[in-house]
């Protein structure tokens, strides 16, 4: 190579490896609608939270009783501990990513650059219609937890109040989903951690007539059950709970620091489901038996129903469940607010790319995509249908389109994420370009997409056999794996589509730079993760769970 071949490919190095600047933008892969530009107004607290917030609602606090009665406490904590599992290689991946290409859209983006544009658009449109359907199930929610001090209000007015709510959150943009997410969030894991106290508290025999529980609700009725039918349906609802940490992928193109504050949440994300997802459900399982009839009305929206409710009234304490009601109210808000972020956020980013209708593309000044927000908050009015008689039976086959979903995402995000190193290795380029690295690399996207690929496989069997003697019913089967077929209709229309009937998109043709932020080879990026000694270690045991 010639004095000057060598200069011109330092010089072009040199300008790929500039730091990140608050409102500069990077050409990216794809573009054919260019709209206005999204603002970078997310600091580090904000990506902290959204990596937790997201996923703490109703999944967690309902749902969570119709896997422990269906799988029994050794299956709902090994099921979600898989999912938390799976989860911790996808948000490495998804960060090495993020950091490395913060551009709108973030995983379906990946997907579309990195492993094939119809499974790309498979994923935007299956993420985007998830989302879509998840805030008209959130405001019914919120509404029926209402019910539970107020049984003579209609939903519909709940459902007409946080609608309200959720559109004046819009008018300050993702600021204001931002701010709205950090104290909802503060309120859910303080919650969290109330719950693990007082649970020791009440298994103790400190609380209540029960006395001393210990582990007893372990040996009768046991810590499994229904064998690996309930232990399959567990994963489902374990998926449908977890739903929404990827969120923090998806705001890097709006943090305002994504080299430092994507690792450091993504890094906190196994940390935080330990403590706030696996204690608690360890903490229910032990004073609430999984035979405990009432528990086949935990799912949905039934708040009454929470198997944290019915523990704390078990346990004898009159003010607590309103309390711990209100918690849920708050959690499900939470939830709803994010399912603005997600589906407008992922519909913009389709629409640049000419794969979702054109006037979704538009970002007003304010940096909000204004009109994929009203097709979202148009969604929310579908809550009014969980008012009719059968209304609530339409929301379990919207759903339906929900839980599976995530196992679908996930997978792609680790997928993208493995071709990605294999591109990157392909072209010659050196590992020390990339700003943060996942620590087991390929290998830990490899497991994280083996775990997906077992929940899809687990879920399927359990949707034809849910319990032992069942045998394949259509309507049930469907009901929990409708999100399959629609996946595979969308990939196929859009191959016959763009009549592009290629399997990948091959190694060398993958574009690497466009939009790219990397390090210089020589370049020792030091303010990513901090310098671990004794002295920061209690400062960081605190990051790490809050």
């Amino acid at each position: 190579m010639s004095d000057t071949t060598e200069k011109q490919a330092k010089d072009e190095a040199a300008v790929n490896s500039q730091p990140y600047r608050s409102g500069s933008q990077d050409e990216e892969v794809g573009i054919v609608n260019k709209s206005g530009q999204l603002h970078t107004d997310l600091k580090g607290r904000h990506m902290q939270m959204i990596a937790i917030g997201g996923a703490i609602g109703a999944g967690l606090f309902i749902g969570s009783g119709s896997a422990l009665y269906k799988g029994g406490p050794a299956a709902l904590i090994i099921g979600y501990f898989i999912v938390g599992i799976m989860l911790l290689f996808t948000m490495q991946a998804l960060a090495e990513l993020a950091v490395l290409y913060p551009v709108n859209g973030a995983f379906y983006t990946y997907v579309v650059r990195f492993v094939d544009p119809s499974w790309g658009f498979a994923m935007g449109w299956d993420y985007a219609i998830a989302w879509l359907t998840v805030l008209p199930f959130e405001l019914i929610a919120a509404g029926i937890t209402i019910e539970f001090w107020r049984p003579d209000l209609n939903v519909a007015i709940w459902v007409t109040v946080f609608l309200v709510i959720l559109t004046l959150i819009q008018i300050f943009g993702v600021r204001g989903y931002g701010e709205v997410e950090f104290v909802l969030s503060m309120i859910k894991i303080a919650a969290c951690t109330g719950f693990i106290i007082l649970g020791i508290v009440i298994n103790c025999g400190g609380v209540g007539n029960k006395g001393y529980i210990g582990g007893k609700y372990w040996y009768e009725p046991g810590a499994f059950k229904n064998g690996f039918n309930g232990f399959a349906g567990v994963f489902v609802v374990a998926a449908f709970a977890f739903g929404g940490t990827e969120l923090v992928g998806l705001a890097a193109a709006e943090s305002s620091n994504p080299r430092r504050a994507i690792p450091m949440a993504s890094k906190q994300v196994f940390f935080r489901i330990a403590f706030f997802y696996i204690i608690n459900l360890l903490i229910l399982g032990l004073i609430l038996p999984s035979d405990d009839s009432r528990l086949k009305n935990s799912s949905g929206a039934n708040s009454s129903y929470s198997p944290f409710v019915l523990a704390i009234q078990d346990a004898g304490i009159a003010v607590l469940p309103s309390i711990f009601n209100a918690v849920i109210t708050i959690s499900v808000i939470s939830v709803a607010n994010s399912c603005t972020f997600g589906s407008t956020r992922t519909m913009q980013a389709m629409a640049e790319r000419g794969m979702a209708p054109k006037i979704l593309a538009y970002v007003d000044k304010a940096g909000r995509p204004i009109w994929c927000v009203i097709v979202q908050l148009a969604f929310g009015l579908l809550g009014y249908i969980g008012v009719a008689a059968n209304g609530l039976d339409v929301f379990t086959w919207l759903l339906s389109l929900s839980g599976l979903s995530y196992f679908f995402v996930w997978g792609s995000c680790c997928l993208a994420h493995i071709r990605f190193r294999m591109a990157w290795k392909a072209q010659g380029r050196d590992l020390k370009e990339i700003p943060y690295r996942t620590p087991l690399g390929i290998l830990g996207s490899a497991i994280g997409l083996f775990l997906n690929v077992v929940c899809l496989i687990a879920t399927f069997y359990n949707a034809l056999y849910p319990s032992p003697d069942a045998t394949p019913d259509a309507a049930d089967f469907f009901e929990q794996y409708l999100a399959a077929p629609i996946v595979i209709v969308l990939y196929l229309g859009w191959k016959v589509y763009s009549g592009d009937w290629q399997m990948w998109v091959k190694l060398n043709d993958i574009d690497l730079l466009a939009g790219a932020r990397p390090l210089e080879v020589d370049d020792q990026d030091d303010e990513i993760m901090e310098e671990k000694t004794w002295k920061n270690l209690p400062m960081r045991t605190v990051r790490a769970l809050f």
